[in-house]
């Protein structure tokens, strides 16, 4: 009889529990799951990813931001020339891949401080760039060997942005 007692509170809480939830749906206070889960990846932006599809390293950083919560597009290009050129990024500035998020590039191997700064700060700059593939950067193996130059762009002329 103790069991049944139970049994019966037990189906009772799980009925309530359900028409809850079912509640809540139909009033609309909770969102679809697609929603919760944007919701989890603490804000961070959409980003695009302009890369070749055979560059390891490349699918490293994707892997990366992911890691970080962003929301990751791959874009495969058998040439970059044109992204570059798009947003007027000097062959002295210029890695494997570009990045877009909202109006600002990322060009290359950037730390996560730099893009972190680069977001929360909003310069009225045209992107950022740590040229070359330095080892030890995100997507690049090995450990850092010297700390990371991380170059400010604005209309092709660059300064330095932050050192890491």
């Amino acid at each position: 009889m103790k069991n049944f007692v139970y049994l019966k509170k037990f189906f009772k809480s799980i009925i309530i529990l359900t028409l809850s939830v079912l509640l809540f749906y139909t009033f609309g206070l909770i969102s679809d799951k697609k929603n919760v889960l944007a919701n989890t990846k603490n804000n961070k932006p959409n980003v695009e990813v302009f890369k070749t599809p055979s560059c390891g390293c490349c699918y490293g950083y994707v892997l990366f931001l992911e890691k970080e919560q962003f929301n990751v597009k791959e874009t495969d290009m058998r040439s970059l020339h044109s992204i570059k050129q798009k947003y007027n990024i000097p062959l002295e500035m210029q890695s494997c891949h570009t990045t877009i998020i909202g109006k600002y590039f990322i060009e290359g191997h950037v730390p996560l401080e730099a893009v972190n700064k680069l977001l929360k700060e909003q310069p009225d700059i045209d992107g950022i760039a740590l040229p070359g593939m330095p080892i030890g950067t995100p997507g690049m193996p090995g450990k850092k060997e010297e700390p990371f130059v991380v170059y400010q762009l604005i209309d092709g002329k660059f300064s330095i942005f932050m050192t890491i």
